[in-house]
């Protein structure tokens, strides 16, 4: 349909190009991309793209993280995180869905669960199909 944007193409509400530098506190609603290097705290509800070539030292927590560059810190997401092929995370991870390409690099601890009610949910659906039978 045109003139509509899916989930997955977000508006980017905020930029940070390469060659660029930020220290401090970023909070966004919506999508943000980082191509250059940030060093501090980033906060969102919403999609952080980190573009090939940057450089984060960040403690984050957000809807969903894209990584192609490097990022050292720990990460929380609601929803999901990937590590693109020339992406390099180096951290603690707390994701319900996690995808890795080939050739990425991940260093830490990642703890993957489910929000209980996603649980929940997950449980009477197995049930249901279960009682079917």
């Amino acid at each position: 349909m045109l003139g509509k944007k899916t989930k997955e193409e977000e508006e980017v509400r905020a930029f940070l190009g390469k060659g660029a530098e930020f220290n401090g506190k970023l909070m966004f609603n919506g999508s943000v991309r980082i191509d250059g290097d940030f060093k501090g705290e980033i906060y969102g509800s919403g999609t952080l793209v980190i573009g090939e070539g940057a450089d984060l030292e960040a403690d984050i927590r957000v809807d969903s993280v894209m990584i192609s560059g490097e990022v050292r810190g720990q990460i929380e997401v609601k929803k999901q995180i990937r590590i693109y092929s020339t992406g390099k995370l180096l951290g603690d991870l707390n994701t319900p869905l996690f995808s890795v390409e080939e050739g990425a690099f991940f260093e830490g601890t990642c703890h993957m669960t489910r929000k209980e009610a996603e649980a929940h949910d997950l449980l009477l659906g197995n049930l249901e199909t279960d009682e079917k039978r």
